[in-house]
């Protein structure tokens, strides 16, 4: 008996240990290929005044490879927490995924710079104020309409040139922990949110999200929030379906076909007419010619007579 209690309370410890470490910083797969480069795309507004932006990435799948999870707008699991985004990481033999978390204040993320306020270290794109969380519109983009909690910092832009990198190590971008990033770290950390799980396993399922299939260039960037509408690279609304999809499906037109032929509606060409019908007189290019009749003179016409009475 006290074996099995001995077992168990190994197991609980384990189990409490490796719960720990995921949320701080957990180490998900290994892939010998690096990742491909981070797409530039455009951020679509906020949609809800709270909503913090997590910035898209490359997770992996052992099947098909990198897909792109789109940057989207979540809401943070509670008041004050802020995102540090995942990064991968080479550490000598192959590349690995670090997952990201929520904290009070941003821990190391590879110095991956991400863009709208995930500038490679922390985050300029938003601070909290109380139980309100204010958006930098330097940075960040906001609809205005709905969120009210603005400010503006210009100073956090720089004008250097991002490279894209999209990990830490060789050949990617050479950044080690800060001691502030080293401090985040060992805080008291929560694990991604049901919602940014949903997201991402919607991803994996969407072929055209994969880099074998969309060389780098991801059709769906981002997204205004989990399930909502889709964007573009360019910031265009993305198409809900493939091309593909369509292609399968012959009887069913595409988007910008139509199946209305509204003949009977539309003025026919000149040459196409109808006859008129009636006592209407027809058009001069297709009126009969009429031979004129001779006119005899009235001399001529009595001569005539008088010859066919004999």
């Amino acid at each position: 008996m006290k074996k099995i209690t001995s077992v168990l309370m190994v197991l609980l410890i384990v189990s409490v240990a490796s719960v720990k470490t995921y949320a701080q910083i957990s180490v998900g797969v290994s892939v010998n290929i690096a990742p491909p480069v981070l797409p530039t795309y455009t951020q679509p507004p906020c949609p809800v005044d709270g909503y913090l932006w997590t910035p898209g990435y490359w997770a992996y799948d052992q099947d098909g490879g990198y897909y792109w999870v789109p940057g989207v707008w979540v809401s943070p699991p509670a008041v004050g927490y802020l995102w540090t985004p995942g990064y991968w990481g080479y550490d000598g033999a192959v590349y690995v995924y670090h997952e990201g978390y929520w904290g009070h204040h941003i821990g190391f993320y590879g110095g991956v710079n991400y863009g709208y306020g995930y500038v490679g270290t922390g985050y300029v794109g938003g601070r909290w104020a109380g139980n309100s969380f204010q958006y930098n519109t330097a940075v960040v983009n906001v609809n205005n309409t709905v969120v009210h909690n603005t400010y503006i910092n210009k100073t956090v832009v720089n004008n250097v040139t991002v490279n894209n990198n999209s990990f830490n190590g060789p050949g990617g971008v050479a950044a080690k922990p800060q001691p502030q990033e080293r401090a985040a770290e060992k805080e008291n950390h929560i694990q991604p949110t049901s919602d940014q799980i949903t997201h991402r396993q919607v991803a994996v399922k969407d072929q055209s999200q994969f880099a074998k299939n969309n060389n780098g260039h991801p059709t769906t960037a981002a997204m205004n929030k989990v399930n909502g509408s889709r964007f573009t690279p360019e910031g265009n609304n993305a198409r809900s379906f493939s091309r593909s999809n369509v292609n399968n499906n012959p009887g069913k037109p595409r988007p910008s076909e139509s199946t209305d032929h509204p003949v009977s509606n539309q003025p026919r060409p000149v040459n196409n007419q109808p006859r008129p019908e009636g006592n209407q007189p027809r058009p001069v290019n297709q009126q009969r010619a009429r031979t004129p009749q001779r006119q005899v003179p009235a001399r001529h016409q009595a001569a005539q007579h008088r010859e066919r009475q004999r």
